[in-house]
């Protein structure tokens, strides 16, 4: 089935980054955009996936695609994927910066670069840069011959690490996107629904994510942890504007492998705390896990609305409708602390029910926002506590509910007032909390209630 997404970057012109390992590609790109999404290391092969990100420069927004570093070595992991998102970024590039280390010099993989790209992009024009170039008047002499070999031209001296050149490769970049059809444009300031994919590796995350949003933009594997950093897509679905965030498998501390490993994790942690939405994705064909439940029991703590997908169930046996509930029972089990998330079952390789998520994360980010008004609060409290008196917790004195209201919401959050001296046993709280979703959903949002005691 066709995907109701619509990516919304596309409109801007786009500038692709290409270049050998260790060049400064990542660092460049994290400059550009004001950011940190790219992964930066001396690992040769750190950045996989196409990361994708906007540059404000003088008032207008251009598309700087980062890619992947080249070796043209069969014995790198995933190199044939690497050159394939690499040439889907020079496909869609109106302008290519060829990032090379001016320190080393030109090295064959830059010859095979150059030869692909007069290949693939006769009618791009391509900027030479060369980066690490801290004192650019001492390397501007420096191998001139070679550069020139290219066919580029002279490169542009930059150093990414501290910005020196980046005004003159600007310049460069925008004098010749006049010449294109699309335009650097000053965008609207756009407050999306940010909704991050989390999960073990090999869960389907960055399947799931191709499809969601149309396009194959992140590189799927069997291969354990090949999404080392996060990437996002802005897409626009029925009028609403949905950021989805692929992150990298969290699995547990004792099988992480590396440095690459333990920040991709990290940088998924903090990409959840910032989410509004995580569609936590299960595997039909493996067993529910620990990880799995710590998993579950980090999104409960950072009050996260949360949409359980159950990924490939194309594998599945049984399709009915009973099977299904009776899975539902026993995923329920292991994730008690999430019973707020409903639960949806898709496949990313054959598209099964992928088109059933949008209306669910619509949903979702409008019930988050549920608001209570202080009489609607204190109707609440009133009817609920006449049905079933509150139940005392430690100490003697029976406890007095004094009041109720919504402090908050994204996440909603209510305050519970009750009288000094006494204690409520946790389980009124949560039947409090089952009590407000029986009669106002919040459809997949946590509940937090907060006790205050107070004399009055």
């Amino acid at each position: 089935m066709a995907t109701l997404a619509k990516i919304v970057d596309l409109e801007l012109p786009t500038i692709a980054l290409v270049g050998r390992v260790n060049v400064g590609k990542s660092t460049l790109f994290n400059r550009l955009t004001e950011s940190d999404k790219a992964l930066v290391s001396d690992i040769p092969g750190t950045t996989r996936t196409r990361n994708e990100g906007k540059c404000l420069w003088r008032g207008r927004h251009i598309r700087i695609v980062d890619t992947g570093g080249l070796t043209f070595s069969d014995d790198v992991p995933l190199e044939e994927d690497i050159i394939k998102q690499t040439e889907a970024a020079l496909k869609e590039a109106d302008v290519i910066v060829f990032v090379t280390d001016i320190k080393d010099g030109l090295l064959p993989q830059e010859r095979e670069l150059a030869k692909l790209l007069l290949q693939k992009r006769k009618d791009c024009p391509v900027i030479l840069v060369s980066n690490k170039a801290d004192n650019p008047v001492q390397h501007s002499l420096k191998y001139e011959r070679e550069w020139l070999s290219l066919g580029f031209g002279q490169p542009i001296a930059i150093s990414a690490q501290n910005g020196s050149g980046l005004g003159d490769l600007m310049e460069k970049i925008f004098s010749l996107l006049k010449k294109t059809i699309k335009k650097p444009q000053l965008l609207p300031d756009i407050e999306p629904i940010k909704v991050a994919l989390l999960g073990k590796p090999n869960v389907g995350k960055s399947s799931l994510f191709n499809r969601l949003i149309g396009e194959e933009r992140v590189i799927v594997s069997d291969m354990p942890h090949t999404t080392r950093e996060p990437h996002d897509t802005l897409v626009e679905v029925d009028g609403d504007h949905i950021l989805f965030i692929d992150t990298a498998g969290i699995r547990r501390k004792a099988k992480v492998s590396g440095l690459l490993e333990r920040v991709g994790i990290g940088k998924s942690i903090e990409v959840m705390k910032r989410a509004d939405i995580v569609l936590f994705l299960l595997d039909t064909s493996s067993p529910i896990t620990d990880q799995d439940q710590q998993l579950g029991g980090l999104l409960r703590e950072s009050t996260k609305s949360v949409i359980i997908v159950v990924n490939k169930w194309d594998l599945s046996e049984d399709n009915t409708d009973s099977f299904r509930n009776d899975v539902k029972e026993k995923i329920m089990k292991y994730f008690p602390h999430i019973a707020y998330a409903p639960i949806a079952f898709v496949s990313s390789k054959t598209s099964y029910r992928i088109h059933q998520l949008f209306p669910l994360i619509k949903q979702a980010w409008e019930e988050r926002h549920t608001e209570l008004s202080e009489e609607v609060c204190e109707e609440f409290i009133r009817h609920v506590t006449k049905d079933h008196l509150p139940s005392r917790g430690k100490g003697v004195n029976h406890p007095k509910i004094l009041g109720f209201r919504q402090i908050n919401s994204n996440p909603p959050i209510f305050e519970l007032f009750i009288k000094y001296k006494t204690s409520l046993n946790m389980s009124y709280v949560h039947y409090l909390e089952n009590r407000l979703r029986d009669q106002f959903s919040f459809f997949a949002a946590p509940i937090v209630i907060k006790l205050t005691k107070t004399r009055r």
